[in-house]
């Protein structure tokens, strides 16, 4: 049987919301008319999207309502579940209840659902083209800081198996993950060695050492520059070429295939080096533009990749939710083409 996060676990600005102050207006005046000419007709609202998709803040959305709704022990939810595979114009979810009272808050459930959603289902595109390879979750610093707890339980639903910040860790209960960035190697004047030193002479042991290994556009000798040092304590090497770069290794290779960036053939040049001195078990990781779409082809190649790391592809491609009431007083009452649709998937949030 599938559970619902206890509503009372997520935080909002009550008044704020209540207040209307991040509610589209003509919501506002909607509660307004009806206060005033006290007309309080019962309404369903039926929510639904228009693409194939893993849902997502189903569970944020309820809890909104339960705090931020007035009077909500009047109001009944039926609702699918955060993860659940979701059709076209689907019925998600119902509210019934006295429009007067949650009104205010279509704009942010609304809100909620389209960014949860949009997240978990390219994740879940991205890690089903990884075919069980994990896949690293590092989109953060492509959007607003306040959305990286939402954006990290969204991500866990989709499949990924790692993120990159302790706000996105925290429905995971386990340590955001990391690597070395460029800042580190540029402060050591650009030695990637030194810098992979520094790391593991200061951060715990039980940190896996990853090395960053494009600073000098030598993913190749860097790799074997950093294996040689650290050994057996080297779990992996990043490559994060520039899609404007080509690396070192590829230059006597270049001709029939496109050779900028973190390509196929970079990939291979790595792991054959790493493989010929004896560093078999130092694993790739590779960031940099990666979408389902390169994922896929590098997997369909036979790409000697370990890790994916995902950054701002994640946030493209929105899926849009709409709500709409489709009775009112127990009647059918809609705009024309968007008819009550009941889905006995729906389950009743008590």
């Amino acid at each position: 049987m599938k559970t619902r996060h206890n509503p009372n676990t997520f935080i909002f600005p009550v008044e704020q919301i209540k207040s209307g102050y991040y509610s589209d207006v003509y919501f506002l005046r909607t509660q307004e008319i009806l206060n005033a000419a006290q007309y309080h007709p019962r309404i369903m609202m039926q929510i639904f999207q228009r693409d194939h998709a893993i849902l997502c803040g189903i569970d944020e959305a309820i809890a909104l309502i339960k705090q931020c709704a007035y009077h909500p022990d009047t109001i009944k939810i039926h609702a699918l579940h955060d993860g659940d595979e979701i059709a076209p114009w689907e019925t998600i979810m119902t509210i019934e209840g006295d429009l007067a009272d949650f009104s205010h808050l279509e704009t942010l459930y609304l809100g909620i659902l389209a960014r949860q959603t949009k997240i978990a289902t390219n994740a879940r595109k991205v890690v089903k083209a990884a075919n069980g390879k994990p896949v690293l979750f590092f989109p953060s610093r492509f959007d607003h800081y306040t959305v990286q707890e939402s954006d990290g339980y969204a991500a866990k639903i989709g499949g990924m198996q790692g993120i990159s910040t302790p706000a996105n860790a925290k429905t995971w209960a386990i340590e955001a993950a990391g690597t070395i960035p460029h800042a580190l190697i540029a402060a050591y004047q650009g030695d990637t060695v030194t810098a992979t030193k520094a790391f593991d002479h200061y951060i715990d042991p039980s940190i896996r050492r990853v090395a960053l290994v494009d600073f000098n556009n030598d993913c190749v000798g860097t790799s074997l520059a950093v294996a040689k040092t650290l050994g057996d304590r080297l779990y992996a090497v990043r490559l994060d070429t520039s899609d404007k770069m080509v690396d070192k290794s590829i230059h006597e290779q270049m001709g029939s295939f496109p050779p900028t960036g973190v390509n196929p053939q970079l990939v291979h040049n790595v792991r054959n080096a790493l493989d010929n001195e004896g560093f078999d078990h130092v694993k790739i990781m590779v960031s940099g533009g990666f979408n389902e779409a390169r994922i896929k082809q590098f997997e369909k190649e036979n790409v000697p990749v370990d890790v994916y790391a995902v950054g701002s592809s994640i946030f493209k491609k929105n899926v849009d939710f709409t709500a709409d009431v489709v009775m009112v007083d127990g009647k059918p009452c809609s705009k024309v083409g968007r008819n009550y649709n009941p889905n006995p998937r729906l389950e009743i949030v008590k």
